[in-house]
């Protein structure tokens, strides 16, 4: 055999050195990832932060008409009917109204088997010369998910506004996977005075996830033609909102009502240009309504205690009248009752101390008649509600105005 076989030989059968990696490398990518993950999250806080702590604009101020003096205030019952629902479809629940030209309004709530429901869709109907029209289809599952490009699993609240051009504004809460906690706010609008809807937009509620956020209650008109949408995150802890649109339905900004962590579903009423209050469901063992209060247009939001009513997490509606005064439409609670089988009307000549007015709805313990809504036509006080979970009823009374007696 040659050298150079040799050698040959002998190489193969010498063992090959092992080649030990250090892990330091590793180590170090490892922490590189880390930190460039906790540096988006912090960058996501931060674009949270700075949605929380954003200014009004100069001309964001309040739609509130000033009142000279305290006026008492009563309400005539005129009617109470039922919205027809659609047909073979037995839960409705969520409703939401609003003022379009003239006396006419509109009214949005969903409707299927069950809360939740694969088949569960939005329904409207038109009030015009003292009656509902029969319901339309607005939007489900397969329609929001064809626009949106991306699948919707259910679909929920509805809100409604019009605005100062006669666009409805129509806000739906929507999840892809997952309970409430995974759901988005979808923006639809219509042109047509509700005929068709188009969706705009999926609302940009949260700089990381966008999701775990949810309408319930009527948004507030601003004096430049804009409006705030109150909201809700509710994803563990549980929060209130608001985002502020301008008056072409474009958002704003956004910010946290208050530090609270229990409560959701605020209802916003203007007390001056500046000045509001929100008024919240409470999911705490307080079990009160929950109530914050901002001085400067929304920018900042400070809570207050809560109010002397009860609550046992369910939602409330507030409304500020053209000409003084605020309603509180509750559930009311007495013992051997339920949260949800009285229904009750408090008045208020300043936002903060509520006096009864009377029962909308009562029934027997585990009846349900809760989510209102409130919404003034004229002299006339239009309330809807979900009625054991099977319809949406509709009252309407007449707003008269006296002396307040000295």
């Amino acid at each position: 055999m040659s050298e150079a076989a040799l050698a040959a030989d002998r190489s193969e059968a010498r063992p090959r050195p092992r080649v030990v990696r250090s892990s330091s490398g590793s180590r170090a990518k490892s922490m590189l990832v880390s930190l460039a993950c906790a540096a988006a999250v912090l960058a996501g806080f931060a674009a949270e932060s700075r949605r929380w702590t954003a200014a009004t604009h100069e001309d964001g101020s309040l739609a509130v008409t000033e009142v000279a003096e305290h006026r008492t205030i009563s309400l005539d019952k005129l009617s109470a009917s039922h919205i027809p629902m659609p047909q073979g479809v037995p839960s409705a629940h969520a409703s939401s109204i609003t003022a379009i030209k003239g006396d006419e309004m509109l009214a949005f709530w969903w409707a299927g088997s069950r809360e939740s429901g694969p088949d569960v869709k939005v329904y409207s109907s038109h009030w015009d010369d003292g009656k509902w029209s029969p319901s339309r289809e607005v939007a489900s599952r397969e329609s929001l998910g064809a626009a949106l490009g991306f699948g919707v699993r259910r679909i929920g609240n509805p809100v409604v506004w019009t605005a100062r051009d006669g666009k409805i504004n129509l806000y739906v809460v929507a999840t892809g996977l997952g309970g409430w906690a995974a759901s988005r706010i979808v923006h639809l609008v219509s042109s047509d005075h509700a005929e068709s809807f188009e969706v705009v937009r999926v609302l940009p509620m949260s700089p990381l996830f966008n999701t775990s956020v949810l309408v319930r209650t009527s948004p507030v008109g601003l004096a430049d033609g804009g409006w705030w949408l109150p909201a809700y995150f509710e994803l563990g802890i549980k929060y209130p909102m608001i985002m502020s649109f301008d008056d072409d339905g474009e958002p704003e900004w956004l910010a946290r009502i208050g530090e609270r962590m229990t409560t959701l579903q605020p209802t916003v009423v203007p007390v001056s240009a500046s000045e509001a209050h929100a008024l919240m469901r409470d999911a705490s063992d307080e079990r009160k309504i929950q109530q914050a209060v901002s001085r400067d247009g929304g920018a900042t939001w400070e809570d207050l205690p809560p109010l002397d009513l009860p609550n046992h997490s369910t939602s409330v509606a507030a409304l500020r009248l053209s000409e003084g005064g605020y309603l509180l439409l509750h559930n009311h609670v007495i013992e051997g009752g339920s949260s949800r089988n009285i229904l009750r009307l408090s008045i208020s000549k300043d936002a903060r101390t509520w006096e009864t007015v009377f029962d909308v709805a009562r029934g027997e313990p585990g009846e349900e008649f809760s989510y209102p809504t409130l919404q003034q036509v004229g002299n006339e006080l239009h309330v809807t509600y979900t009625s054991r979970r099977t319809s949406i009823e509709h009252h309407v009374y007449r707003i008269a105005y006296g002396k307040e007696p000295r």
